[in-house]
């Protein structure tokens, strides 16, 4: 049985379902990106998870306890950083970590320790004199998460990890990510979908407050229709019609698009049928005809065009 294990959550605000139903889990080692549109339930989703908000219908359990039953043996497990980083704006960055050491119950040469360590981690150290109403909204993310890691949780709730930061900052936090992952259980949401190739071992889709998809991003990548298409952009004197004609009658090959042409170049886009590998066939091709390759890329599939493909299918639109 997996750690984590999300049982039919059902949430209503008055006449609105926002979550109706979603059912997943996950483990140690796993690091799943929870994603969907705006409205979907992501936000109060990960409020139930982490007993923020009680469940009309369901449950959530963490190594076998419930939130329910047991919500304070379940929150001594969890870390959590909310949408936007709620923090005491009048406290310094120490302040806050001091106070949240205290109540998360350290004590002694491990609070010290453990509150030097995130500090570090987290890179807080120009700033942690600083009253937190005086940081910039970078900072007081990165505040936001120390709080959250400074007692080593079992499991990580992250909702926009990276909003607000910089790209350098983003990285370091997926680096940070990446580091802590192979001891706990981290379940973050991100609108960033160049986020979910870059950390997420798993990917979870909700629409409408429902489960759309469930799966590796090499998995969602499989189901993009440019999945193994490939981009061939050739030099010199060749007709873009002819390339186009000859490519699209190859095996294997659903479509060609010819998307640019010019004197001395032709780019086009082949289509493969059902995910199928045409590339060595593409590239046999282009050596018999004599064709000048200048670049020849074979694409993984697009999780934007999934994301979207889903999630309005799920909408009915």
């Amino acid at each position: 049985m997996a750690y984590v294990q999300i049982d039919h959550l059902v949430k209503r605000f008055g006449p609105i379902t926002a979550v109706d139903g979603i059912t997943f889990e996950v483990d140690r080692g796993e690091v799943l990106g929870f994603l969907g549109p705006n409205g979907a339930g992501k936000s109060t989703t990960m409020k139930m998870i982490t007993g923020f908000l009680t469940p009309d219908d369901g449950d959530v359990t963490l190594g076998g306890a419930s939130i329910l039953e047991s919500p304070i043996a379940v929150k001594r497990r969890l870390g959590y950083l909310p949408e936007g980083a709620p923090l005491y704006g009048d406290m310094t960055c120490a302040t806050l970590l001091e106070f949240i050491a205290e109540v998360r119950g350290l004590r002694g040469a491990d609070r010290r320790r453990q509150i030097e360590e995130v500090i570090e981690r987290v890179d807080l150290g120009a700033v942690v004199q600083q009253p937190i109403e005086t940081l910039s909204k970078g900072y007081k993310r990165r505040v936001g998460l120390a709080q959250a890691i400074l007692h080593n949780p079992e499991v990580l709730i992250l909702d926009e990890p990276t909003d607000g930061l910089y790209p350098n900052q983003k990285h370091e936090v997926r680096r940070l990510i990446h580091d802590m992952a192979p001891e706990k259980v981290i379940i973050l949401s991100t609108h960033i979908l160049e986020e979910v190739d870059a950390v997420c071992t798993r990917a979870v889709i909700i629409a409408g407050g429902r489960l759309v998809s469930d799966g590796t991003p090499a998995e969602l990548e499989a189901r993009s229709r440019t999945h193994n298409s490939v981009a061939l952009t050739l030099g010199g004197a060749v007709e873009g019609e002819t390339v186009r004609a000859d490519l699209a009658g190859l095996d294997g090959v659903q479509e060609c698009q010819v998307e640019e042409t010019s004197e001395d170049r032709v780019k086009v886009r082949i289509y493969p049928s059902e995910g199928r590998s045409i590339a060595a066939a593409v590239s046999q091709t282009a050596h018999d005809r004599s064709w000048h390759v200048e670049e020849l890329i074979v694409e993984r599939g697009r999780l934007d065009e999934v994301f979207r493909k889903l999630t309005l299918e799920a909408s009915g639109l």
